[in-house]
C-alpha cells in the first residue's frame, strides 16, 4: 500500500466512497462503527464527514488493552479524538458518549490483507475477532485490490467480514468451509 501514489489513492477512495454510499448496506445502516485510520491504512477520515452529513451515528472503538475488548463511543467531530497507546487515534471517553455495541448496524473492519471469503489479516490484536464472536452487525471492509490475496492463514477464531469494497466494486464474501 505504501507504493500507491497519493493521487491514485485519493481517486480510488472517492470511487469507493461513492460505491459505498450507493449501496443498500449503507442506506439501511443507522449506526456505523468505524476506526480512525492512520499511516497507510484506508483513509476512514475521508469517509466520516459523509457519514455525519448523511445523518448516520458514527461510533469509534476504544481498545481496552487489559481485556483486549473494544467499547464504542459516539463521535460528532474529529476534535473528540485523541492519541492513545501505539499511536492509535480513539474517542476521548471524557467528551463522548459510550454506546451499546448492540446498536451498531454496520461495522467497518480494518485490515491489511483480505481473501475473497472475507478473512483478513489485521493489525495483530484480535480485537475485532473477539468483538465479532459476540456481536453480529453487518461487516464491511475497504481495501484496495492490491490487498486481496487468497493465500492468507485462517485460524478457527477468525471472523470474516461479509462485504469488501475495492476500487473495482462491492464484493459479497461467502464462506465456503
Amino acid at each position: 500500500m505504501k507504493h500507491i501514489s497519493e493521487v491514485q489513492r485519493s481517486q480510488w477512495n472517492k470511487e469507493m466512497i461513492h460505491l459505498f454510499r450507493d449501496s443498500d448496506i449503507y442506506q439501511q445502516a443507522t449506526t456505523i462503527g468505524i476506526t480512525i485510520s492512520r499511516n497507510n491504512e484506508w483513509n476512514t477520515r475521508s469517509l466520516i464527514p459523509f457519514l455525519w452529513n448523511d445523518g448516520k451515528k458514527v461510533v469509534a472503538p476504544v481498545c481496552l488493552t487489559e481485556t483486549k475488548q473494544m467499547e464504542f463511543y459516539r463521535i460528532h467531530s474529529f476534535d473528540q479524538l485523541h492519541n492513545t497507546y501505539l499511536d492509535l487515534v480513539e474517542p476521548n471517553p471524557f467528551v463522548t458518549e459510550k454506546m451499546d455495541s448492540e446498536t451498531i448496524d454496520l461495522l467497518i473492519v480494518p485490515g491489511v490483507v483480505f481473501n475473497s471469503e472475507g478473512y483478513r489479516i489485521g493489525f495483530g490484536g484480535g480485537y475485532y475477532d473477539r468483538f465479532l464472536n459476540i456481536h453480529s452487525p453487518v461487516t464491511l471492509s475497504f481495501a484496495y485490490s492490491v490487498q486481496l490475496n487468497e493465500e492468507i492463514p485462517v485460524e478457527p477464531h477468525d471472523q470474516p467480514v461479509q462485504f469488501l469494497i475495492t476500487e473495482k466494486g462491492l464484493l459479497s464474501c461467502t464462506k465456503t468451509t
